[in-house]
């Protein structure tokens, strides 16, 4: 159906980065000096050849499923690609999941040979190889002797196995979905869908070469990590190093030097807040210099649009940027070309800040079904705001049944070599998924513009109506909510309700500082409580969304929160999407107290 770029598996595109950047440097891992040490692309070749002659002489072979259970490292690739090469099926997992989850995915995916990074899960996984009639083997990767990462690469070692030559309708992974709406949905991805998605990230981005190199802080378990980051790098020949941890980021960033950042929403909605907050702190010139950037691009702009440009107006940004953003852009190691950003909503506000100081985010959209990249902005053709254009191979159509004559609205539908072959095991929910021609239902409710750039305006299955009949479409309410330097994290409701509500956790960081100033209480727990805060947040909230929403959408109370939304208490998912029904299931009385 789709006449697919060579090579067209993962196999032969890892071979081919290896005969072709053999000295370059591929993984890079902070030491206990605080030095990146590195690998290069022949160093992992040899492992994976280690590894994967390894999972042969324990059995695995095509069709099988390999599993992983560990954070961003350079084993996970090399398991990752040592699977690859039996013909086995890659099943990874995050660390921080539940463990019922792991339990749960290893079962459903009849996981064979299971990888882990530490001891804890390591004793975890031999309890559950009683309950998984499966699960064979648990290698753990942190240790040495039986039952070792080492010990699988050194009997390998010994009698090398050759890779074999999958198809590109072979599977390679299982990557399960989040589960927000219940048990998690195993996607099945094949070597074609996984390199389309190189190919065409490739020709979206022609600055990318075996230079460009990345600080690797998104999880591989998603596909998003996995496709834009890992696949697309070993494709270019470039490098990535792992950020020690999420609050190590800032510090890696200048050991590593990044060229690009595959990162989503939330990084840079902090990134923001911590500039407006240091420029802030200083004060002075350096505010007085940052303000007048602010306006002065502003202008810049509006002359563009009228074909004219300024001398005064170029001479002071110039000022600007020796000054105050080259300083901007060292906090992200100075080399940074471009970032690609994903997952959710990007504020145009941020996104256009990003782009004034020298740094451009590039929004994307996709998903786990298509591998998962559907459309991109790209240096040559962007518009801030948008999620950009349908890439390479990939056809959008909006599918307007059940809307409005006049609605421009509708599902987005995706056509392409991207979208998956299936959920594993759930026939029924694949088939509710895929439109008969072969098109994925996507369930997000978008619109194209004319000149093809897509715009998302919420999901489908999240939209509710009030009690006078309207319908409200929350994610992008609660995404405007979230770009108040007061608030963490934000959910919208209202289901059959005369009004709506907004569920709030206050960004405690910012708000200890307003507290003190105005004589508020410390304690979070009474933070939350107090009527002043609480009128305080109710009026900011809808100050900040009433020129952007309609009347009938905007929440008339808050209810404050001093607990977060988490991976650990159920009510993010690991790839930290929210899950409403866990927080309705723990808040529904205090959400009902606001309507009484």
């Amino acid at each position: 159906m789709y006449v697919l770029d060579k090579p067209d598996n993962l196999v032969e595109i890892f071979e081919d980065s290896v005969k072709k950047y053999a000295n370059n440097r591929l993984f890079g891992t902070k030491n206990s000096s605080q030095v990146y040490e590195w690998v290069t692309y022949s160093d992992v070749s040899r492992m994976v050849d280690g590894i994967r002659s390894g999972l042969a002489g324990l059995g695995v072979k095509k069709g099988d499923a390999v599993g992983i259970i560990a954070n961003n490292r350079t084993e996970w690739a090399v398991c990752c690609y040592a699977s690859y090469g039996v013909g086995a099926l890659f099943v990874p997992m995050y660390e921080a999941e539940l463990e019922k989850v792991q339990k749960y995915i290893l079962k459903d995916s009849g996981v064979k040979v299971l990888f882990v990074s530490k001891r804890t899960i390591y004793e975890s996984a031999q309890a559950w190889m009683k309950e998984i009639e499966t699960l064979k083997h648990v290698i753990i990767i942190d240790e040495k002797g039986p039952n070792s990462y080492q010990e699988l690469m050194d009997n390998g070692l010994k009698k090398i196995v050759p890779a074999i030559r999958p198809t590109a309708d072979d599977i390679a992974g299982l990557i399960y979905t989040s589960g927000t709406t219940g048990d998690p949905k195993g996607v099945l991805l094949s070597h074609g869908n996984f390199s389309s998605q190189v190919h065409a990230l490739c020709k979206s981005f022609h600055m990318l070469n075996d230079k460009t190199s990345t600080l690797s802080f998104l999880p591989w378990a998603h596909s998003y990590g996995q496709t834009a980051e890992l696949n697309t790098l070993l494709k270019l020949g470039g490098s990535t190093g792992f950020a020690e941890s999420p609050a190590t980021i800032v510090g890696d960033l200048q050991l590593v030097k990044p060229t690009m950042l595959v990162s989503v929403p939330r990084i840079f909605n902090r990134v923001y807040d911590g500039i407006q907050k240091k420029i802030s702190d200083k004060g002075g010139l350096a505010q007085k210099l940052f303000n007048m950037g602010i306006e002065e691009h502003k202008k810049k702009r509006e002359l563009a649009k009228q074909g004219k440009s300024s001398l005064i107006n170029s001479i002071k940004l110039a000022i600007v940027d020796k000054i105050v953003y080259s300083k901007l852009r060292e906090l992200f190691g100075g080399n940074l070309q471009l970032s690609i950003s994903s997952s959710a909503a990007l504020s145009a506000h941020i996104a256009q800040f990003m782009f004034d100081i020298g740094i451009p985010v590039y929004e994307a959209w996709g998903m786990t079904e298509i591998s998962p990249a559907g459309t991109v902005n790209t240096p040559a053709d962007y518009k801030i705001g948008s999620c950009g254009k349908a890439i390479d191979k990939v056809r959008l159509v909006i599918d307007r049944t059940g809307m409005d004559d006049d609605s421009v609205e509708g599902e987005l539908v995706v056509y392409g070599p991207n979208v998956m072959q299936g959920y594993h095991n759930k026939p029924e929910e694949t088939k509710a998924t895929m439109t008969e021609d072969g098109g994925l239902r996507t369930g997000d409710r978008a619109f194209v513009d004319k000149d093809g750039f897509l715009y998302i305006t919420g999901r489908i299955k999240e939209q509710f109506k009030l009690e006078n009949g309207k319908f409200v479409y929350p994610s992008a309410m609660e995404e405007h909510v979230k770009l108040l330097p007061s608030v963490e994290q934000a959910m919208i409701f209202g289901l059959n309700k005369p009004f709506t509500v907004c569920v709030v956790v206050p960004d405690f960081l910012v708000m200890e500082k307003v507290a003190k100033e105005k004589g508020l209480p410390a304690d979070r727990n009474e933070f939350v409580k107090n009527p002043a805060v609480i009128k305080m947040y109710e009026e900011e909230i809808y100050n900040h969304l009433k020129d952007a929403f309609a009347s009938y959408e905007l929440p008339k109370k808050i209810l404050l929160l001093s607990e977060g939304f988490t991976t650990e208490n159920g009510m993010l998912t690991p790839t930290l999407k929210l899950k409403r029904r866990e927080v309705l299931k723990k808040y529904m009385d205090m959400i009902d107290s606001l309507y009484a």
